[in-house]
């Protein structure tokens, strides 16, 4: 039986309470996350970026199967409701941003924002953290990628158009799962695919590059639809694709098949055996660089699949940040050229107030 209000035990927690009734309703309880640093480096090739933001830990989008439900356990808390209810707010993360981005040691380096969970989700609405890091960036011309599932994204629009005529943006809008009653089931707080697809037009019609991220495949229950996928997002103006299989690590494993029973009872079995065939190992945490793929011929068919409707509808590869990077440090002197003349010459929008 589905159980709502399920928070599997922080393997890191000494007492855990065992309800004799069941338990209350869970509410959203907001935590003011006061972190000395908000950029964090990721070790991980096959995850495409080095270093990552997020403004808020946990996620109301409360999908089944996000691998961030483990980093919950961190912080004393479970990785079932505790991560859709309590959500940690880093309300000093624009001047954190812009501390390291002033440090003598940046580079102007790619930074992705979601490299955990959505920096668009809905206390974004209240915080406007996501968009004060991103005028942090747009100041210091700092290329930035974005990816997210909430429509949220398109009240920045100007913001982001700004960023992309230098070629400092590229925003992915994750779909996974194009059906709605099936999405409703394990993305019980996500925004409906249709109005993804909705906000991703919005984008590309402003003139910011968009793309589509198919992560998770979910072998026997999303790996079939993924050329209509392919398709409805190419007509939103998605003009790079990638995709990744799912891995379920530690406590996210038991919620995931929590809800999949649940939810998808007649389902549930064959996707767990399917997954475990694309997987080749037990559907976990993967070594580095082996997180995003699968193996055999159950995954190679999917992986066959995907790139022949990638090829067919005209997708290409996704822009690479600016080489060099445009990066510098506003109102820093005056900084003198390879060629012995000093150039300091302002960002756009600078001194705009």
């Amino acid at each position: 039986m589905y159980r709502p209000q399920w928070n599997p035990p922080s393997p890191f927690r000494d007492v855990h309470l065992e309800w004799e009734v069941p338990p209350p309703p869970a509410r959203l309880k907001v935590v003011v996350d006061h972190s000395k640093s908000v950029l964090r480096r990721n070790r991980d090739p096959s995850l495409g970026f080095d270093w990552s933001l997020n403004p808020y830990r946990g996620c109301t989008h409360a999908c089944a199967y996000c691998y961030a439900r483990q980093h919950h356990e961190y912080l004393d808390l479970g990785a079932g409701t505790d991560f859709e209810r309590v959500i940690l707010v880093k309300p000093e993360a624009p001047q954190l941003l812009e501390e390291a981005l002033r440090r003598p040691g940046w580079r102007g380096e790619l930074i992705a924002f979601s490299g955990v969970t959505d920096c668009y989700q809905a206390l974004e609405h209240t915080w406007g953290l996501t968009r004060a890091c991103l005028q942090v960036c747009a100041r210091y011309r700092n290329p930035v990628s974005i990816l997210t599932r909430s429509p949220l994204v398109v009240r920045d629009r100007e913001l982001l158009a700004e960023l992309a005529s230098w070629g400092g943006v590229r925003v992915a809008f994750s779909i996974p799962i194009l059906d709605r009653q099936l999405c409703r089931a394990l993305e019980p707080g996500a925004p409906p695919p249709r109005v993804r697809l909705e906000a991703m037009a919005a984008l590309h019609e402003a003139g910011v590059p968009v793309g589509l991220s198919l992560a998770p495949v979910i072998p026997g229950l999303n790996d079939h639809a993924l050329p209509r996928t392919l398709a409805a997002a190419r007509e939103a103006g998605a003009s790079w694709a990638f995709m990744a299989l799912l891995r379920l690590p530690g406590s996210v494993a038991a919620v995931f098949e929590d809800r999949l029973h649940a939810r998808l009872p007649g389902r549930a079995e064959a996707v767990m055996r399917q997954l475990r065939r694309a997987r080749g190992v037990p559907p976990g945490d993967p070594h580095l660089g082996q997180r995003t793929s699968g193996t055999g011929e159950s995954w190679e068919a999917t992986r066959r699949l995907f790139e022949l409707h990638r090829a067919r509808l005209g997708y290409g590869d996704c822009p690479p940040p600016p080489d060099p990077s445009p990066f510098r440090v506003p109102g820093r002197g005056r900084q003198a050229s390879l060629f012995g003349s000093a150039t300091d010459s302002p960002s756009p929008g600078e001194g705009a107030g």
